[in-house]
């Protein structure tokens, strides 16, 4: 007896193609989606912009959010605009533990970067805005961006 055998049917080993795909297809969108990072507690109908400019880096980037509340939770907060910092409502001298917040979480490198983006309603009040901008000046944050929908 011989231990190999001469011209017999060699066979292929089978592969798992669709478990395989599935596997590849999961780590992709593992890998490549991006989870947001806060939910948006107010309305916010953004104007039109004559000029827009791109952020280069947006992970550098902190969004205050300005506008009424959305309707679940106009019954607790009523219908006057509010700003919200992250997860909650605050108020203007919050923004300035907020920055500080935001400053610690970034590198020391980075933090000269970092811009803050004011996303604001169109129908708020320019009022609300310039106190938001005038907190903004006194915590050094000096890079301000306000986002805006392109114009048609």
């Amino acid at each position: 007896m011989s231990m190999f055998k001469k011209g017999g049917k060699k066979s292929t080993p089978n592969i798992g193609t669709s478990s395989d795909i599935v596997f590849m297809l999961l780590f992709f969108f593992m890998v490549t989606t991006q989870m947001r990072e806060t939910e948006n507690k107010v309305v916010v109908k953004l104007p039109t912009a004559s000029e827009s400019v791109k952020l280069e880096r947006k992970d550098l980037s902190s969004y205050i959010n300005v506008g009424t509340p959305i309707t679940s939770l106009q019954a607790q907060y009523g219908n006057e605009t509010r700003i919200q910092l992250n997860d909650s409502f605050k108020t203007t001298k919050d923004i300035r533990d907020f920055v500080a917040a935001e400053r610690e979480s970034m590198s020391e490198a980075d933090r000269a970067f970092m811009t803050v983006c004011i996303r604001a309603d169109e129908n708020t009040r320019m009022g609300i805005v310039t106190d938001i901008k005038q907190e903004l000046r006194r915590c050094s944050a000096l890079k301000i961006m306000y986002s805006a929908r392109k114009a048609d």
